[in-house]
């Protein structure tokens, strides 16, 4: 599995985006807290011209605002079955298997894990799924994981992450 050849990265949220802690307030309205690290890592990958995507079992007002705000491309929620949703994608756009990413931290990420050619987690992930990662990040879910991979992703590729943020695509 290689990070090498992704033109498309997909994302759960859960535990990735987020520490997988859910907020309740007492009228039942939810919060998500999000890193701007990890924004700004959607916009890396975006202005090296990969494509980025939102894959998660959950529906939530927060991840529409959020990603939307962030311009991603795909924000797809309330799909258990990832790993068809990353492969729907991948017909629509013309992409084969090892052009697609996936960034999961549980097991109904292990769908997407298998669709994919290059699957990265987090350290507190269950083991099972750490063991299908290409990658594992330092940062736990939340906490600049995302960041973490994005650049990784960039890295592999040849690309320097500040350079793209300065808009230097050549460096």
């Amino acid at each position: 599995m290689s990070a090498q050849t992704v033109r498309l990265m997909g994302f759960d949220v859960d535990g990735v985006f987020t520490d997988g802690t859910l907020y309740y307030g007492p009228e039942g309205d939810q919060l998500k807290v999000f890193n701007i690290l990890d924004g700004l890592g959607l916009k890396l990958l975006q202005k090296a011209g990969i494509r980025t995507a939102i894959i998660t079992g959950r529906r939530s007002p927060m991840v529409e605002l959020r990603f939307n705000e962030l311009g991603v491309d795909f924000i797809i929620q309330g799909r258990e079955d990832k790993g068809v949703a990353l492969t729907e994608l991948a017909t629509t756009l013309s992409l084969e298997k090892r052009d697609l990413g996936y960034m999961g931290d549980d097991f109904p990420d292990l769908s997407a894990a298998r669709a994919s050619g290059f699957f990265a987690s987090v350290p507190n992930a269950p083991e099972t799924v750490q063991d299908q990662a290409a990658y594992v990040t330092q940062a736990i879910g939340g906490q600049g994981a995302v960041r973490e991979v994005c650049e990784f992703i960039l890295r592999a590729q040849g690309l320097d992450p500040l350079a793209i943020f300065q808009g230097d695509l050549d460096a």
